[in-house]
């Protein structure tokens, strides 16, 4: 769905956008991570077509895209940082102005943007100004605004900064029941968390470049991570210890006290039952079993040396 090759950007000195690559498949929510500053801004707007790039090109949905070409963007719904929304307006009539720039009249528009309030929660407050909305409430209509075209990738630009935790979350929601409808949504962020929760690959960018391209997964590997297990028995933790310690796929198994055994794993979802079925052969009766997954913030943290920044 959308093909980046090769962008560059400089502004004066500064490169903002240094030989940046990566590739979105149909229905996918992909996401670029990193913080502020990292030139995730200046890459999704030549993505979108509002800024020439130096240097590469890019294809969206097998058309290229640039200042100069209109024709690709019909494939292409952006919700920036900012707001864009006409405050005096309801939300029904916002939708309805923006339609009209995308071609939308008549049923099928007062349909659609029924749909769209629908999927970020603003079906009830559709007839409010949007002035009286939350700040949450109206960026839910920004991003109303931006699928309302139906487009073949939809491109969010940090769309929960600044907001209270309910709204972020049915912001949350609604990019999840996006990518399940077969959307592809290109996701900017400096949340990890937002990453973990929606993406199915995410790229981890820092001062203009793409560090490291791929699935949790792959990246916890190619960082070399590995999944914690707690293990919780009745009794005998260092005999268990010593069982599960010559385990294949375990890295290593030390008891903690009496009943507990901590375990480093190559992959959690593969070895516990493999974990218990060892213990209970041995004889020994699990109580309970934690796993700590390494999270995106330690892949962050080796790929650039530094902790995420806001």
């Amino acid at each position: 769905m959308l093909e980046v090759s090769h962008l560059r950007k400089r502004f004066g000195e500064m490169v903002a956008v240094d030989d940046v690559s990566f590739t979105i498949d149909a229905g996918e929510t992909f996401g670029l991570l990193g913080p502020n500053g990292a030139g995730k801004t200046t890459t999704i707007s030549m993505i979108c077509g509002l800024l020439e790039p130096d240097n590469g090109s890019v294809v969206v949905n097998g058309e290229p895209i640039s200042v100069g070409r209109r024709s690709g963007r019909r494939h292409i719904g952006y919700v920036p940082q900012e707001l864009a929304i006409y405050p005096d307006l309801s939300g029904r009539d916002n939708l309805r102005f923006f339609g009209r720039l995308y071609g939308l009249r008549g049923a099928a528009a007062r349909s659609r943007i029924d749909e769209v309030l629908h999927v970020v929660g603003l079906s009830e407050r559709g007839d409010d100004r949007a002035r009286e909305y939350s700040g949450g409430m109206q960026r839910r209509l920004n991003i109303a605004a931006g699928m309302l075209h139906n487009p073949s990738l939809l491109i969010l630009d940090e769309p929960t900064v600044g907001i209270d935790p309910q709204s972020r979350n049915a912001i949350l929601e609604a990019v999840a029941a996006l990518g399940r409808q077969g959307m592809s949504v290109l996701y900017t962020t400096h949340y990890m968390e937002e990453a973990e929760r929606l993406c199915q690959r995410v790229a981890i960018m820092d001062h203009g470049q793409v560090r490291a391209v791929g699935t949790r997964r792959e990246l916890i590997a190619l960082v070399g991570e590995h999944d914690a297990v707690t293990v919780m028995v009745v009794s005998g933790a260092e005999r268990a210890a010593r069982a599960l310690d010559t385990e294949s796929g375990v890295v290593r198994a030390s008891a903690a006290d009496g009943q507990c055994i901590d375990c480093v794993v190559d992959d959690a979802a593969v070895m516990l039952p493999r974990l218990v079925t060892r213990l209970t052969d041995a004889g020994l009766a699990v109580q309970n079993v934690q796993v700590r997954e390494p999270s995106l913030d330690a892949v962050f943290l080796h790929i650039t040396g530094t902790g995420l920044r806001d």
